[in-house]
């Protein structure tokens, strides 16, 4: 056998081994990805199949799905049970929009300045430091609020004792809002950061200011990712569970006040979850359903998030 034959015969053997690396490849990430494919579509199917069986035992014990929308009192656990479940929705809605009112201003502020103002030095410092927060346990997060906020609150707000209460929506609010400032600060940086530098100098050659090009220019590009960021921490401030647990309060009744307490469908969650709630009773199964609900609103938040990224990444 010729060298150049000998040669052939080991590229030959390469490239069926290169093949087989490649098959093997394919099918572990396969595996992955069809994991968690199959853990989102459990996770549905159960939440789905037990609000059924909420709607069941509803219907059982004489109450009408129509008292979901009529009545303004969530307590499925007390005599008589009532099952206004925009009294949570509610809750939940206060606490995220002040959490947002927080978060957005600051989160996207920080990040123009680290991407168009910071030295490459100093962005190298401070992002580092601005996601520590993202590491820091929600329930001393908790506890800040419970300790720090409410009290503030009440002395900085006239007759603060009468008019806040010790457990209210926005103390807790205010600190979900610190809380997801690194999520909207981080994502919304790297969207700013990924705008093409010519489409700077272009703005910058027509006279335009770095102020000007700023919001003229690389906000407009990169506002795809900069809204993805905004609803993706919409959906972190929904899904929140030990803040509004130990700082947002446990009324189950409806209130539009953001001084008084509320309660969230995370915070429900957790009040019968950690109860003596019988298995298979109306109580047990109405903690299905208020998660079915709150899925429906991340997936609702989530959906409207690719649709916009689509969108605009079109036109940008």
């Amino acid at each position: 056998m010729t060298l150049a034959d000998q040669g052939f015969v080991g590229y030959e053997q390469q490239h069926a081994r290169s093949r087989w690396v490649n098959r093997i490849m394919r099918g572990v990430t396969w595996a992955f990805a069809s994991f968690s494919i199959v853990v989102t579509v459990g996770i549905t199917l159960i939440l789905f199949l037990e609000s059924i069986l909420f709607f069941r035992k509803l219907a059982l014990e004489g109450h009408s799905w129509t008292q979901l929308f009529t009545e303004t009192d969530w307590t499925p656990l007390f005599e008589p049970p009532r099952f206004g479940i925009i009294a949570i929705i509610m809750g939940t809605v206060i606490t995220s929009v002040i959490a947002m009112i927080v978060a957005l201003p600051v989160g996207l502020l920080s990040a123009i300045f680290l991407s168009e103002y910071a030295p490459p030095g100093l962005r190298a410092v401070l992002k580092p430091m601005l996601e520590i927060l993202a590491g820091v346990p929600t329930v001393v997060y908790g506890f800040f609020a419970l300790l720090v906020i409410g009290p503030a609150l009440q002395k900085i707000i006239p007759n603060g004792e009468e008019v806040v209460a010790g457990l209210n929506a926005t103390s807790a609010g205010f600190v979900m809002g610190i809380m997801i400032i690194p999520l909207v600060a981080s994502l919304s940086e790297d969207a700013l950061y990924a705008v093409p530098n010519l489409l700077r100098e272009g703005a910058y050659s027509l006279g335009a200011t770095k102020f000007e090009t700023i919001f003229s220019v690389v906000i407009p590009s990169a506002l795809s990712g900069i809204v993805s960021a905004f609803i993706l921490a919409v959906s972190r401030a929904v899904g929140e569970t030990m803040i509004v647990a130990l700082a947002a309060g446990q009324n189950p009744a409806l209130n539009l006040n953001p001084l008084q307490s509320v309660m969230t469908i995370t915070a429900f969650i957790v009040q019968v979850s950690l109860g003596d709630t019988p298995t298979g009773t109306l109580s047990f199964y109405s903690i299905f359903f208020a998660g079915f609900i709150l899925f429906l609103m991340t997936l609702v938040l989530n959906i409207l998030a690719d649709w916009f990224v689509r969108k605009y990444r079109i036109v940008y």
